[in-house]
C-alpha cells in the first residue's frame, strides 16, 4: 500500500512538471528553460539539501530533497521532449549500476569489510570503462574530481590522491614553505601582473593552504562554511541593536558594533 502511494506521488510530480512544460497552457518560465539554464539550480538545491541535513530539521530536509527531486524530473522531462532519454531510463540505469557494483548483495561475492566493498566498486567501475584500476591514469581520475566536485572539495581530493602515490612533501615545514612562497608570488602579481595572472596566483595560494589543511587533518570547506556562518551571525546581532541602515554608520561605528556582536556571541 505504501509503495503504491509513493509511486502515485512520483507520478503526480511527473505529471505536474509535464504540464508546466506543455506548450498548451504551460508556464512561460518553465518552457524557457534548458538543461544548461537549470544547472545553477541543481547545484543550489544540492547545497540546500546539505544545509538542511546539517541543521537536523526533518521538515526542511524533506522540503529541500523535494526541490532537488524536482530538478531531476525537470531535466528528464526536457530530455524526453527531444527524444534524448527519459526518467524511466534514468531510474533503470542507476538501478542496474547499483546491482552491478554490489555483487556482494545481489550476487555471490563475499566481502569482509568496507575497504573490500570500495575496492570492488573501483574494479567494477574501471571494467565498465574497459580499464583496470591499475591502468587508469591518475590524471584522468583527478580530472573527474575537478569536473564533478566544488572547487574546494576537488582541490582537497586531488591533493589526497596525489599524495597517495608519493607526490608529497617530506614534512609540514615544507608545506608551510610552499604556502609562503605562493603568498609572495600572489602579492607580486597583484602589484605587477594582469588580472588573469593574479587570478592564477590566487588559485596557487588557495591550493597551498589546502595542503596545509590536509596535513593537519582539517576540512577547508567546513572551515569556510563556519566562517561564513559566524560572519552572518555577527551581522544579525549588529542589526538587532541598530535603528537605521548599516550604510548610515561610519566604519568606526560599524567596527564597534562588530566587536560588541562578537563578544555577545562568545558569551552565548
Amino acid at each position: 500500500m505504501i509503495e503504491n502511494q509513493t509511486l502515485a506521488a512520483l507520478q503526480k510530480l511527473i505529471d505536474v512538471v509535464a504540464k508546466l512544460r506543455s506548450p498548451d497552457g504551460g508556464c512561460p518560465w518553465d518552457l524557457a528553460q534548458t538543461p544548461e539554464s537549470l544547472t545553477p539550480y541543481v547545484i543550489e538545491e544540492a547545497y540546500e539539501v546539505v544545509d538542511a541535513i546539517q541543521s537536523g530539521d526533518k521538515r526542511a530536509i524533506a522540503e529541500e530533497l523535494g526541490d532537488l527531486l524536482l530538478q531531476v524530473v525537470l531535466q528528464a522531462q526536457i530530455a524526453s521532449e527531444s527524444g534524448d532519454f527519459s526518467l524511466q531510463e534514468i531510474a533503470e540505469g542507476i538501478s542496474q549500476k547499483l546491482i552491478r557494483r554490489h555483487p556482494h548483495v545481489f550476487g555471490d561475492v563475499t566481502v569482509e569489510n568496507v575497504d573490500e566493498v570500495r575496492q570492488n566498486w573501483e574494479t567494477i567501475k574501471a571494467a565498465e570503462k574497459g580499464e583496470t584500476p591499475e591502468a587508469q591514469k591518475l590524471s584522468d581520475k583527478l580530472s573527474r574530481y575537478r569536473r564533478s566536485l566544488p572547487p574546494l572539495n576537488a582541490a582537497m581530493k586531488i591533493s589526497q590522491k596525489a599524495a597517495g602515490v608519493g607526490f608529497e612533501w617530506n614534512n609540514v615545514d615544507e608545506v608551510w614553505g610552499k604556502f609562503h612562497e605562493e603568498l609572495g608570488e600572489f602579492q607580486q602579481a597583484l602589484a605587477e601582473e594582469t588580472p588573469q595572472r593574479q587570478e592564477s596566483e590566487l588559485g596557487d595560494l588557495l591550493f597551498a593552504i589546502i595542503q596545509v589543511a590536509r596535513w593537519h587533518n582539517l576540512d577547508p570547506s567546513a572551515g569556510l562554511q563556519g566562517t561564513s556562518q559566524r560572519f552572518i551571525q555577527r551581522l544579525q546581532k549588529m542589526e538587532d541593536v541598530i535603528d537605521r541602515p548599516l550604510t548610515d554608520y561610519s566604519l568606526e561605528e560599524l567596527d564597534a558594533l562588530w566587536q560588541q556582536a562578537k563578544a555577545k556571541l562568545a558569551k552565548d
